[in-house]
């Protein structure tokens, strides 16, 4: 007779923190040093089904204040800091060609645009833009992997998980930001 050991699986916690913008509260939630999720609005169950379908049903969400100093960034970066998210580790999860969309998304300067069939030609797939177009809306971490700086081939605001006005604020608001230290805000 063979012993079966019986599994034992830590939970895991993913940190969640509400925090203030100009655009309404955002619910942020990090893993470790690396940020999973920055929703407007912020959906905590839709979030937690969402982490609970790519990690497993032993997820869950734990309060805190300022994971890893994410939501101080999150501040710093409405506070004119646009560049704030540069580097910071993003734990998102998506299938391969969303994550390479995504790195994308994490390459266009603050303050300029690019549309969805430049970014598709950038990653070698020309014929792409509808699919670099949904990766682009499945994006969990908005802000930080800059999904608002992606616009319609005639220079239109095109949709966002946020909203048009959102996506229209937040460019205004890194473009004003750039203007205020003397840099270039032109379009990719």
């Amino acid at each position: 007779m063979v012993a079966v050991r019986a599994r034992s699986k830590a939970r895991t916690s993913l940190l969640v923190d509400r925090v203030g913008s100009p655009l309404g509260p955002i619910l942020l939630v990090a893993e470790g040093e690396g940020l999973r999720a920055l929703e407007f609005g912020g959906d905590e169950d839709r979030l937690l089904r969402q982490a609970r379908r790519q990690e497993g049903a032993d997820v869950g969400f734990v309060p805190a204040d300022d994971p890893a100093g994410l939501s101080t960034r999150l501040r710093a970066y409405f506070a004119g800091d646009i560049e704030i998210f540069d580097g910071v580790p993003v734990r998102a999860g998506g299938t391969p060609f969303q994550r390479v969309v995504w790195a994308a998304l994490r390459e266009i300067p603050p303050g300029r645009t690019t549309s969805y069939g430049q970014l598709a030609a950038r990653l070698g797939r020309p014929g792409a833009s509808r699919a670099v177009g949904l990766a682009n809306g499945a994006n969990p971490v908005a802000i930080a992997v800059p999904c608002h700086r992606v616009i319609g081939a005639d220079g239109t605001l095109t949709g966002y998980g946020g909203g048009i006005e959102r996506k229209r604020w937040l460019l205004e608001h890194e473009r004003a930001s750039l203007a205020a230290t003397g840099r270039s805000t032109t379009l990719l």
